[in-house]
């Protein structure tokens, strides 16, 4: 596909970067040259420099032609309008960054006049992802499917777990009862999808899927069931803060925040009465301790400089805190952070990207089988994805048994009506069935990918 971004910040770098592994053709627009020439020497891309509202610039850019525009600058002002100029000019879909709550509470006014197929909030979303690891505290990854009838969740493994050191086929009879499924790992930056004769070890992160109810009685199989969470201390003031604020007043969450800034914390305070609202340094440890950290359920990081949060989220850990998240945007801390212990991180721009990628996917696919979600879990390493069966999937009928997936693919999760099924040898797929995948490295972009060369061909039902 022809995709054209406008503005190449955090957001915009990072979307064209998993684009082009997905060999689309990619264009970036932006007036800072250093950026630009960064993206082009790194990604290989075309480049335009320019305003991305003007008609001239977009033209250059490909835009008559364009099969999307992802419009992803710092203004929302200027998102909205390069939106509107692209699909005057013939691109076929737009996408706009959309980050402020008074333009966002009538998005939908916005789509319509302004020609925006999919508006995205990159704060919104991570405000909704923290709020899920702070409803389970136990899993240091979670992610939804099937309207929150399925759910994955990743862990890290600890010695004493009594899976640690047994394959998984010996695993004891009240976990296999269970309706999930462990459907991939990241050992030391490996991702693997394991098999019955897997055997995990201590500092594994293994992943599972399956109904909410099973996963919530494994964790307390495992002793590692966490009470709810009913106070949080959050160190940041910005635009993620007060979408999570608004989330954890309706989780009946009691909430304090850090914030260096006045007018942060004023505006905060003002918007949030119940909330307790402290103007300092939370990178301070004797603010912290003063501030009764300890008494907390949950500690989250959310200031502007990956550097700090990653500080003080280790000192929240070393204080004993259960549940640390930590908003870091740079990849190339990956490996620091999970080394350390630090589980749970959130990438704004990470979330932003897959996020978009799905649709670009679902673009691409519009024939085909229907993908109704896109989660990138094991720090990129894997893929969950959710499908629905449609009348052009082949092997409809056909027991699993008699077919061969791809190496690295896994069917996970079947959704018929209101069963939750965990798929075994027997098992086959039906007409309007939803279907979840995982696949590592990726490159599944329809059901009918899932098969290998040599497995049972045919259209539907053969």
């Amino acid at each position: 596909m022809n995709i054209i971004i406008v503005g190449c910040g955090k957001v915009g770098f990072s979307l064209a970067e998993q684009l082009v592994q997905e060999e689309h053709d990619v264009t970036v627009v932006d007036s800072n040259e250093e950026a630009l020439r960064r993206a082009g020497d790194q990604l290989d891309i075309m480049t335009v420099r320019g305003n991305g509202v003007s008609a001239a610039c977009l033209r250059e850019a490909g835009a008559g032609d364009a099969d999307l525009l992802v419009a992803a600058t710092s203004a929302d002002e200027v998102n909205m309008v390069c939106c509107l100029t692209a699909k005057d000019l013939g691109t076929k879909h737009t996408i706009a960054r959309i980050r402020n709550q008074e333009y966002t509470s009538s998005v939908g006014e916005l789509r319509r006049n302004l020609k925006i197929d999919m508006a995205i909030n990159p704060e919104n979303t991570t405000a909704v992802e923290i709020s899920r690891l702070l409803r389970f505290p136990s899993a240091a990854n979670i992610e939804t499917f099937c309207r929150g009838k399925v759910e994955l969740m990743g862990f890290r493994l600890q010695e004493g777990d009594f899976l640690v050191g047994s394959p998984l086929y010996s695993l004891p009879d009240k976990v296999k009862k269970l309706a999930l499924l462990f459907c991939a790992v990241d050992r030391g930056g490996e991702v693997s999808i394991p098999n019955g004769s897997f055997v995990p070890k201590a500092g594994d992160k293994l992943y599972m899927v399956g109904r909410p109810d099973s996963l919530d009685q494994f964790f307390r199989l495992l002793g590692r069931y966490a009470p709810k969470v009913r106070q949080v201390f959050l160190v940041g003031g910005g635009k993620v803060s007060v979408y999570l604020a608004n989330i954890l007043d309706h989780m009946g969450i009691r909430l304090k925040i850090i914030e260096r800034s006045e007018e942060r914390c004023r505006l905060l305070s003002e918007r949030f009465p119940q909330v307790t609202v402290i103007c300092g340094d939370g990178t301070d440890s004797e603010l912290l301790e003063s501030e009764n950290l300890t008494a907390s359920d949950a500690f989250v990081a959310l200031t502007d400089r990956d550097e700090d949060n990653l500080i003080i989220s280790l000192y929240a850990m070393q204080q004993g805190i259960k549940k640390v998240i930590t908003k870091c945007n740079r990849q190339n801390y990956a490996g620091i952070v999970r080394s350390l212990g630090l589980d749970s991180v959130i990438s704004p721009k990470f979330v932003t990207a897959s996020n978009i990628v799905h649709v670009v996917r679902g673009l691409q696919n519009s024939q085909g089988s229907v993908m109704n979600s896109l989660h990138r879990i094991a720090g990129g390493g894997a893929e969950a994805m959710e499908f629905t069966v449609g009348p052009g999937t082949r092997n409809l009928g056909v027991p699993l048994k008699d077919l061969e997936l791809r190496p690295g693919v896994l069917l996970a999760v079947i959704v018929r009506k209101n069963e939750i099924i965990i798929p075994q040898g027997s098992s086959s797929l039906q007409a309007e069935d939803r279907v979840i995948i995982i696949a590592r490295g990726g490159g599944v972009l329809d059901l009918n990918d899932i098969y290998s060369s040599e497995s049972v061909g045919g259209g539907a039902g053969k």
